[in-house]
């Protein structure tokens, strides 16, 4: 499916939509100052060891200390070739490979995400533009991505390109699906950029002190060359002259055939205009997802699982229940995985298509349910079916979502999406002017809260607030403060 790519550019903010037939399929933000790690190599410090968890805690020079987990533990297996996490193969205890106080060569995998730290892996793998190399394995690996029948003699070439040194400590390599077409002095070229590159974070941890940034990933704009461009992109559009130039100039030395598709945007209307991007950003930050038939999805993320839940809403046009039914959840099989791109979603997700009577009509949403996951450049892993009705599947998380990046939990409900009633809030005063009344003896009790709760004091409250008064013999006065939130309030003694 061919699209286009618009970059809006500020010095304090990068945004990046990648369109396909006039819809946002994926939106990437990136700010100077809240730049993610991912793909980030430092020379870190073990903290503490926990063989009960089987991980490790090591300080990178952030906030929280990052988690190292025996599975992301690089180990050399039994037939001689080198990984993480292998299955069928047996797992060295963390506690035998690393202690406290060790200096640690590691890299990020997966940014801070809520409370919980970044966490590392201990097997390094650099990205080029053709090629990912991994100077720890000696495996020459070509992109499952790629078709199987060309697998063979791309590997075969590349093989022959890294020569000798595959086998004697020069890294390994994997082929990237953008590197199929490439021809044999791009790779080579490719190769030598990424063994400089690892002997630079080499010559760097042996010189710098621990808890210190080795080498540090691309930064938004040219990722969008090295990542997102591919032959069904037909224009990258950016709206920085000066950054226009930087990009070019970067495509030129590595990315060549990218240059071709980039553009300057000289519109007087901002470039994401074009699109109604902004209108796209402030629906996908909301909870409710309207359907063309008339049907919506509702989208609730918890830092557990992400739940979508699928409506008919005002859809009632096909000829029968049926029908009604599965054209509903044919569309919102299409919305979903374009909203799990969107929104940057990760982790479990639960779906709850409306119930389907026809085994026939749920393998078909199943069916279009994958066939749209297929197009995701983040790996997803989906089941079928549950008893329950609901469809699992897991979507890999590495980066904030787009909500968890621009939103932060409301200072009202922190984050619940719920408050208490004035009500509730007026009869919890009740009672603690009580309890007070019982402990301390002043001239009078004052109480400050919003003015909705004062309000309801004044009017349907005001016997219940007269009668607790004349009960404990003390004069009550109220005052409203707007700054309060309608759960917030105190009770002054005076």
């Amino acid at each position: 499916m061919q699209h286009d790519i618009l970059i809006n550019w500020s010095p304090q903010e990068t945004r990046v939509a990648v369109v396909e037939n006039g819809a946002v399929q994926e939106l990437h933000i990136e700010r100077p100052l809240e730049r993610g790690l991912v793909g980030n190599v430092y020379l870190g410090k073990v903290t503490r060891v926990l063989p009960g968890m089987q991980s490790a805690f090591i300080d990178i020079g952030l906030e929280r200390a990052a988690f190292l987990h025996v599975a992301d533990v690089w180990q050399k297996y039994g037939d001689g070739e080198g990984g993480t996490g292998r299955q069928g193969q047996p797992q060295v205890p963390i506690e035998r490979q690393v202690f406290e106080g060790q200096a640690l060569m590691v890299q990020v995998i997966k940014d801070p995400i809520g409370t919980k730290g970044a966490r590392l892996s201990t097997q390094i793998s650099i990205a080029g533009r053709l090629l990912v190399f991994l100077p720890q394995d000696e495996h020459v690996g070509v992109s499952q991505k790629i078709p199987l029948g060309e697998r063979e003699a791309l590997r075969n070439r590349l093989q022959a390109l890294v020569g000798e040194k595959a086998t004697g400590g020069g890294g390994g390599f994997i082929l990237r699906t953008n590197g199929e077409d490439a021809s044999d002095a791009e790779l080579a070229e490719d190769i030598a950029y990424l063994r400089k590159a690892w002997a630079r974070i080499k010559e760097a941890s042996l010189r710098l002190p621990p808890a210190s940034v080795l080498h540090e990933d691309l930064n938004l704009l040219r990722r969008v060359l090295r990542d997102l461009v591919g032959e069904q992109t037909q224009n990258i559009r950016i709206d920085s002259k000066e950054q226009f130039e930087l990009l070019r100039g970067f495509g030129q030395e590595f990315m060549p055939s990218s240059v071709a598709k980039l553009q300057h945007y000289k519109g007087e209307r901002p470039i994401f205009d074009l699109f109604g991007i902004d209108e796209e950003i402030a629906r996908a930050l909301g909870r409710r997802v309207d359907l063309k038939s008339g049907g919506y999805l509702i989208v609730d993320q918890t830092e557990a699982l992400t739940t979508i839940d699928v409506n008919t809403g005002g859809f009632v046009g096909a000829r029968n229940f049926d029908d009604t039914i599965f054209k509903t959840n044919l569309e919102a099989a299409q919305a979903i995985a374009r909203q799990l791109r969107l929104r940057n979603l990760g982790g479990i997700v639960i779906v709850d298509f409306i119930d389907m009577a026809r085994e026939d009509h749920r393998d078909a949403v199943l069916a279009e349910f994958r066939k749209q996951l297929s197009k995701d450049r983040v790996k997803t892993m989906i089941g079928g079916f549950s008893q329950l009705g609901l469809v699992e599947m897991t979507r890999k998380r590495t980066r904030e979502s787009l909500a968890h990046m621009l939103c932060e939990p409301c200072a009202q409900c922190h984050g619940s999406g719920q408050v208490k009633t004035a009500r509730s809030v007026s009869y919890d005063i009740l009672r603690e002017i009580l309890r007070e009344a019982r402990q301390f003896n002043p001239r009078e009790f004052r109480i400050v809260a919003s003015p909705k709760v004062v309000e309801l004091f004044l009017d349907e409250e005001n016997q219940h607030l007269a009668g607790l008064s004349d009960f404990i013999g003390k004069p009550i006065s109220l005052q409203a403060e707007g700054s309060m939130g309608q759960d917030q309030y105190d009770i002054v003694l005076l």
